[in-house]
């Protein structure tokens, strides 16, 4: 019995062994592939501060290996930046309080106006469009002729290249 036991322990390490060495060879092995998005994804809003609901309600992409890192590794980002704000912001409420019970309320004034200028939302972006005419037929007026230095001024230097021409010299 106890030859029949080494007998199949040594099989089966010669078949790992053959086994082993004929992947290596022919790279049969293709690796991990490549696993698409399940589209079930649901990330944290961006355009106002988090709450606790937006926390429980996210969801990621699952992988073949478990969640997508760079979507957990944004929403990571993004609440690390909101509990940052939202700290500084319970610093400044506190320092208000503060100033008021000192009875210092031109300093609380000052606090109330910063923080709400950090709350108020961003203005709108002034967008300007460029008065687009139709070209007339009528030629360019003439650039006005620069005006002669008084006397004791020096005349303004000139670039290079930009001299004029030798006919009206």
């Amino acid at each position: 019995m106890g030859q029949l036991l080494l007998f199949v322990v040594v099989a089966l390490v010669v078949a790992a062994i053959v086994f082993g060495v004929t992947v290596m060879v022919s790279g049969g092995d293709p690796g991990l592939t490549p696993v698409e998005p399940d589209g079930k994804s649901l990330p944290l809003p961006s355009d106002r501060p988090l709450g606790e609901e937006d926390v429980f309600r996210t969801r990621f992409d699952t992988a073949f290996r478990g969640y997508r890192m760079s979507q957990v590794d944004q929403a990571l980002q993004r609440a690390a930046y909101d509990i940052g704000y939202k700290g500084e912001l319970i610093g400044v409420l506190e320092a208000e309080v503060a100033a008021l019970r000192e009875g210092r309320t031109a300093d609380a004034d000052v606090l109330r106006r910063a923080r709400e200028a950090a709350i108020a939302p961003p203005p709108e972006p002034v967008v300007v469009v460029p008065d687009v005419t139709p070209p007339d037929d009528k030629p360019a007026p003439a650039a006005p002729a620069a005006a002669e230095p008084a006397a004791g001024e020096k005349a303004p230097a000139r670039p290079a290249g930009d001299e004029e021409p030798a006919e009206s010299r």
